[in-house]
Parts: structure tokens; C-alpha cells; sequence
């Protein structure tokens, strides 16, 4: 039996605490939160869960194998440690830790201990996610990605706490160094970090309050973001996030030299996209049956997925959360490496040192990064990890 406990009993803990119930071999044993009411209220709903007003009891009494950890960004890096200082695995929810430093220092801490360390990036291990993933291991593309683009966005209007992040100028991710953009697009540049062959991406990123949140008397929120990012070797991506783009949409398209592929996350859709043209006037007529059909199929997936009970909206997270728990058992890999997780965390600290607002300057990975500001709108400069910055067209 695998004994996990949780730090932090809000609403994303019910989920973790949902989908653990549902993994055979895994029991929570405890709990914890700063807010006792909050601890009592998370064991009322999950009966048989002991709740511990600090992290330590918890890991003291309980002696979980692993912790996840549900609380805000801030406070990642000194619970995982802990945890990894009292030989306990740990489960961290994006974003992994709020600088890629502080993600470096955690993965050598857990090497160190010969312990495991995952991120919540559950998208990656949805169902059209797995197959997209296998058509590429399987050589679809025709050898790695040539370019990707990657779409995440977020609307305001479906969330009670982003109405509540609005109203309160003091809120937990407005003192995120990325503000909104930190608690929310580490799921899309993961996507890209996957399948980028270096370490040593080129990143160009431009941030913006868009005017709909400046008509609301908004000033510091950066809810438009556009990111370009190049890899040494070659491969190129954009990665957009939006708040107000219509349809708020969570995709992906990866193109190689041979074919390329389309994943729509919310829909749970995986479209091959066939490489080479049809003659004459056939490209006119048959791409649009082949597009008909594939559409069908994914239907026909998604309904058997749905009548054997496996297409719940946490079916990635399950996923997610058994492969880590079997590489704890196992001690072999974790299912999200800890080279793609710093990647994704280099690549974050490159986006928020040339959009970050009230400041102006800031350090990247690598070098040092001045960028620059015009009211809500920040400068186009370009990263890389030598710390060589270049102001372009703005």
C-alpha cells in the first residue's frame, strides 16, 4: 500500500484526492493546511484522512512514501524540500517551483536522496495526449518536430477566482514574479519543452494588458502573451496565451519534415495532417473527406473511452498520478523528466524577465535582463541562455 499524504486542502486537492481514490494500492493518510478550518472541512469530505496543522506532524505520524503538494506557487520549493529532507517523494502542482533555481535545487536534492519528483502536468497524460505522443515515437513526423505551437488560454468569465483575482489587488498571484501567467501557462510551454532537442532555446516573448481588463480599471495583470522560441538546432514555436481570444481554446500542432499533427485538449481530438499534397484538383476534394473521417474516429474513441468509464475530465491526472507512483514503487523513471521540467521552468523565468510588471529590471538563467516598459506594455526583447539580449522592433 502506498501512503500518500497532501499539503493544502483547497479545491485542486479534491481533485488530487479524487483521482487517488480511484488508483488501487494508494491511500491518503493525512493531510494538511495552515487554515485549520480548511484541514477539517477537506476530512469531512474524504472520510478516514487524519489532518495535521503542519507539514512535519504529518510526515512524523503518518509516514507517507509520497506528498503531494496543492498549495500556491510561493511556498513549492521550501514544502518539497522538506519533504525531500525527510525522505518523502513529492508531487508538486504547476507551476513546479516559481524560479527555474529553485527547480535545479530540488531535482539534485531528490537525485541526491534517490528520491522521486513530478509536476502537474496532466494534460500531457490525457488520452489524445498519449496517442499524439505514441504517433510521434512511432516516427509519424518523419524524425523530430521542426515547429510547434502550442495555445493555451484562460477566460475569465467561467472562474469564480478570477473574478476574485480582479477584485483584489493583494491576491496570492499578484505577487507571483509572472503574476497570472505563472499560476496558469506552465501546461502549454511543457508541451513544447517535451519535444525541444536542447537545453539552450532562444525565447522572444511580449506581454500586454488587454484592453477589455484595462476598461475594468485593470493595470498589472498580463493577460496577453505571445512567445517565440527557437532552439539552437533548429526547431522553431509559438506559444500564445489569451484571455480574450474566442474560442478559449488549449491546442497544439507539431509539424515535422514528413507530417504533422493537431491536438485540441479540450475536445480530445488528434488529427493527422497529411505532409504531402494531393494532385491537381484532388487537394480540393479529398483532404476534406480524410479530415470527416478522422473526426468520426475520434468520436468513435471518445465514446468507447466514455462507456468504460475512462473519460472523466481528471483522466490525465489519474494517469499522471499512477505512472508516478509506479516509478516510486519501481524506483525507475519518473513519467515527466527532470530535464523537461527544468526546461519548461528556464523558459517561464525567460517569458517573466521580459514581461513582468512594476519592474524594471530583472536576472534570467544565464545572464542578466533589462527589460523595458511602456504602461502595460512590455518591450520585445530576445533571450537566450547566455544572457545575450536584443532589443528588436516594439
Amino acid at each position: 500500500m502506498l501512503k500518500v499524504g497532501i499539503v493544502g486542502c483547497g479545491k485542486i486537492a479534491d481533485d488530487h484526492a479524487a483521482q487517488i481514490r480511484r488508483i488501487p494500492g494508494a491511500r491518503i493518510v493525512g493531510a494538511c493546511d495552515r487554515e485549520p478550518l480548511m484541514a477539517a472541512q477537506f476530512a469531512d469530505r474524504f472520510e478516514g484522512v487524519q489532518v495535521f496543522p503542519d507539514l512535519g506532524e504529518l510526515i512524523c505520524v503518518c509516514r507517507p512514501d509520497v506528498v503531494h503538494i496543492t498549495t500556491p506557487p510561493q511556498s513549492h520549493y521550501s514544502l518539497a524540500r522538506e519533504c525531500l529532507e525527510q525522505g518523502v517523494s513529492v508531487y508538486v502542482e504547476k507551476p513546479f517551483t516559481v524560479t527555474a533555481e529553485e527547480a535545479a535545487s530540488l531535482i539534485a536534492l531528490a537525485e541526491q536522496k534517490g528520491l522521486k519528483l513530478a509536476v502537474g502536468h496532466d494534460l500531457q497524460f490525457s488520452h489524445v495526449a498519449r496517442r499524439m505522443r505514441a504517433l510521434i515515437r512511432a516516427g509519424y513526423l518523419g524524425g523530430n518536430p521542426v515547429h510547434m505551437e502550442s495555445y493555451h488560454c484562460y477566460n475569465f468569465g467561467d472562474a469564480k477566482y478570477a473574478r476574485t483575482l480582479l477584485a483584489d489587488k493583494d491576491h496570492w498571484i499578484r505577487r507571483l514574479p509572472g503574476g497570472l501567467l505563472q499560476n496558469i501557462i506552465s501546461h502549454g510551454i511543457a508541451r513544447i519543452a517535451e519535444f525541444l532537442p536542447s537545453d539552450t532555446p532562444e525565447v522572444t516573448a511580449r506581454g500586454f494588458t488587454s484592453p477589455a481588463l484595462q476598461a475594468l480599471g485593470e493595470r498589472q495583470l498580463v493577460d496577453e502573451l505571445r512567445v517565440i522560441i527557437r532552439d539552437p538546432s533548429g526547431p522553431t514555436a509559438y506559444f500564445t496565451f489569451s484571455s480574450q481570444m474566442r474560442p478559449s481554446v488549449r491546442q497544439f500542432r507539431v509539424y515535422g519534415r514528413r507530417n504533422g499533427l493537431f491536438l485540441d485538449e479540450d475536445q480530445q481530438i488528434l488529427i493527422k495532417l497529411r505532409g504531402t499534397p494531393f494532385k491537381s484538383y484532388a487537394e480540393r476534394f479529398i483532404p476534406p473527406v480524410l479530415a470527416a473521417r478522422q473526426h468520426l474516429a475520434n468520436l468513435a474513441t471518445n465514446l468507447r473511452l466514455f462507456l468504460r468509464r475512462d473519460f472523466h475530465m481528471k483522466a490525465g491526472m489519474k494517469c499522471l498520478f499512477e505512472s508516478f507512483y509506479r516509478s516510486i514503487v519501481d524506483d525507475s523513471p519518473s513519467p515527466i523528466a527532470y530535464r523537461e521540467i527544468l526546461l519548461t521552468a528556464r523558459v517561464m523565468d525567460a517569458i517573466f524577465d521580459q514581461v513582468r510588471p512594476n519592474k524594471s529590471s530583472a536576472s534570467s538563467v544565464g545572464g542578466a535582463c533589462q527589460p523595458t516598459w511602456t504602461d502595460s506594455d512590455s518591450a520585445v526583447r530576445c533571450w537566450s541562455p547566455q544572457g545575450a539580449m536584443r532589443a528588436s522592433a516594439g
